[in-house]
């Protein structure tokens, strides 16, 4: 059954059931208070009687009916279709005398004499269907001197009470049908309304399977519908930067595939032709020793390149595990410019150490050692005749290691800055075959292993000025508290 068949029969059982629920009590009250009304009438009715008709005489204290005035009130109740009767003390009717009476049962004559008036409905049993129609009646006693002088019992058939109730009751159900029918079509524009609304996002939804992610729409924010839509919004919009990045990424991917065959064939050229020469033996013996070496830096850096790309992947999926301990990192930094003096001596750069003696640092050494590599060689590429410094300080307040780098090469632009640490990412897209092979992974590798640490690494530079990196590693009971 479709959605919107399913809520017009929801809002038409809903509306239903509560139209007839009113209609049900709206109906038995109506009967209650036009059964109160006539009983508070037929009481007046017996208090009139009484008035009218009996006398008193003060000094025998005797009590007596005037039978003319009863003949003249029972003539007037005639014509409201009511009719009494009186009863003497000894439960004998007393008037009318020759006419049959209702019977008093002797529960109702021992509430009766404890001057108790009863309120009373005879119903239509099987056995006074035919003999006795149903009635309201009202049996009040009334006393002289604290004795009981009589009980007068004032009816009225319920026949004229129930057909206005009948007619009421049709007109209820008139009403109530007329109420369905409207009740029923306001449910089906309703529903139609909300099922409309369900079609747009359904349409939308259709949108995004074929790929249409700029999809928005329109949010009034006034009900759950609504909050729906801002939820797809929200949906589209993440899909859309998703795409968006894929693509970057895709783009970024084929740039390195370019950049690696590159790489790769230059030396796998050079490696080849110097095995053509040893085949044919025309390399010269005096030569041979600085062909072999050439032959193994080129596959170093066939190696170099393959490593990084294994590095990369296995920190990225946390398959390498870190062995975080406490050391003090001033002996680790002061033995970079030995580490990385080829390079620097080839870009005529200068190593300057600042640290203190006792820097501690909570990471794991080897990771430290690496990154610190990685970030003076992308310096050095970037920077001739120049001025690589590593500072190392603590940051008291954070309770954190900070390790500072930094250039005075050519610098970076803003938006260079914002896409440094991407995979595949040059800053310099010329440098495609630099002497250290540039892959394009050494600061993408920096980033992943710093955000393992729990740390953080910011870039700062200026063109023609220079660049700054800023690492940050917490203390080890600041990492617990934030993995608390």
């Amino acid at each position: 059954m479709k959605l919107i068949y399913q809520q017009v029969l929801s809002f038409f059982a809903v509306i239903a059931v509560t139209i007839l629920l009113l209609g049900i009590s709206f109906s038995r009250m109506t009967k209650s208070f036009m059964y109160n009304n006539r009983w508070d009438q037929l009481e007046r009715y017996s208090d009139g009687l009484v008035e009218q008709s009996l006398t008193a005489n003060r000094k025998t204290g005797k009590t007596a009916f005037n039978i003319k005035k009863l003949d003249n009130y029972e003539a007037f109740l005639k014509n409201q279709s009511v009719h009494f009767t009186i009863y003497q003390p000894n439960e004998k009717p007393l008037y009318p005398k020759n006419q049959e009476t209702d019977k008093i049962t002797s529960s109702e004559w021992k509430r009766l004499k404890n001057n108790q008036m009863i309120r009373k409905t005879d119903e239509i049993t099987a056995e006074n269907k035919n003999n006795n129609p149903a009635m309201l009646e009202v049996l009040k006693p009334y006393y002289y001197n604290n004795k009981l002088l009589a009980v007068i019992g004032v009816g009225l058939y319920t026949s004229e009470i129930n057909s206005s109730l009948n007619k009421i009751n049709r007109d209820l159900v008139k009403a109530l049908i007329i109420s369905l029918i409207v009740s029923m079509i306001i449910s089906f524009f309703i529903s139609r309304r909300l099922n409309r609304r369900i079609n747009v996002l359904r349409d939308a939804a259709n949108q995004v399977t074929k790929g249409n992610y700029r999809i928005r729409l329109v949010n009034q924010g006034k009900d759950e519908i609504d909050e729906l839509t801002t939820d797809f919004n929200h949906m589209t919009e993440n899909l859309e930067k998703s795409a968006n990045e894929i693509q970057r990424q895709e783009e970024r991917r084929q740039e390195f595939l370019a950049d690696a065959a590159h790489e790769m064939r230059t030396p796998l050229t050079t490696i080849n032709g110097i095995l053509e020469g040893f085949k044919y033996d025309v390399i010269p013996a005096d030569s041979r020793g600085k062909s072999l070496d050439l032959m193994m830096n080129e596959t170093q850096r066939l190696i170099r390149l393959v490593n990084e790309n294994l590095d990369y992947e296995k920190i990225r999926s946390n398959t390498i595990p870190l062995h975080e301990t406490k050391f003090n990192a001033y002996d680790a930094m002061h033995q970079l410019p030995g580490q990385i003096s080829a390079k620097a001596s080839a870009a005529n750069d200068e190593i300057v150490i600042d640290a203190p003696k006792n820097f501690p640092v909570y990471a794991d050494y080897d990771r430290f050692v690496q990154i610190m590599v990685n970030i003076s060689t992308n310096a050095i590429q970037f920077t001739k005749d120049g001025v690589i410094t590593v500072k190392g300080f603590r940051n008291k307040e954070d309770n954190a290691a900070v390790l500072e780098i930094s250039d005075t090469g050519i610098g970076m632009s803003n938006e260079q800055a914002q896409n440094i640490f991407e995979r595949y990412y040059k800053a310099d897209a010329s440098r495609r075959s630099g002497k250290y092979g540039e892959s394009g992974l050494g600061l993408a590798i920096v980033h992943q292993l710093v955000e393992q640490h729990g740390g953080t690494i910011e870039v700062s530079s200026e063109l023609g000025v220079g660049t700054t990196f800023t690492i940050t590693f917490p203390d080890e009971n600041s990492k617990k508290q934030d993995d608390e």
